[in-house]
């Protein structure tokens, strides 16, 4: 059964164009709606216009004027210097010499200086009287006492000798050459040393560190420190 309604009669056929008039005429309102400002009725605040013929003719207040400071004074006229003849005698002053026209020589009791001693230090090897190391007091004569000190120093080496482990292990050997000093008490003193390896060096530094007291060494009968010098080696075997 074929449709009664009319083809001219169909809405809905040209929908889009409508639409799209619309959103045009939507667009166009709000935008106008957006642009619109309002604008208050002016007010009459007074008419401030002035003729300026009136200002040109209206009395400017001067400014008062400035008073300017006084000139400085003139300086002063030189004093004028009277040439006075010289008639007057003048007294010469006599000055007195300070130093003593005393002939007497002044004595002065005798003075008493105190002894300083100094701390002198006189190699082994040229010293006059050598350190007694303990067990050579028998010894006669200078040098039996120094071949009697050498063995016993030879001796407390090889006693307290001891090669140190970690050393052995690192096959570390060598020579370390030691210098102390025996003090004016006898006392040992002044330890040096120098070595190929730091744990050898403790190892001399710790002989003769052992080394016991002495009898001091003499120069000119007075106690003096004696420097002395002896190496050490540590051999591998």
């Amino acid at each position: 059964m074929e449709p009664k309604k009319s083809p001219k009669a169909d809405l809905t056929k040209n929908s889009g164009l409508y639409f799209a008039i619309g959103l045009a005429l939507v667009t166009l309102i709000s935008w106008r709606a957006l642009e619109w400002k309002k604008y208050d009725k002016s007010e009459n605040y007074g008419d401030y216009s002035q003729n300026v013929e009136e200002l040109l003719d209206e009395e400017v207040p001067l400014t008062p004027d400035f008073k300017t400071p006084p000139p400085p004074p003139p300086p002063a006229a030189p004093e004028i210097i009277e040439v006075v003849e010289d008639e007057a005698e003048v007294k010469e002053t006599v000055i007195e010499s300070t130093e003593s026209s005393q002939d007497k020589v002044v004595e002065i009791d005798d003075l008493v200086v105190d002894e300083v001693e100094e701390d002198v230090s006189i190699p082994f090897a040229v010293i006059e009287d050598v350190p007694v190391f303990p067990g050579c007091e028998k010894a006669k004569g200078a040098a039996a006492i120094r071949d009697c000190f050498n063995e016993q120093m030879q001796k407390h080496i090889r006693k307290n000798f001891r090669y140190p482990e970690i050393a052995q292990e690192m096959g570390v050997q060598g020579r370390v050459n030691v210098m102390f000093t025996i003090q004016k008490d006898g006392s040992i003193g002044e330890i040096k040393y120098r070595g190929p390896d730091k744990n050898l060096e403790a190892e001399a530094y710790r002989i003769i560190k052992l080394l016991p007291k002495m009898t001091p060494g003499k120069q000119r009968g007075r106690p003096v420190k004696v420097p002395f010098s002896i190496p050490i080696t540590f051999k591998l075997q």
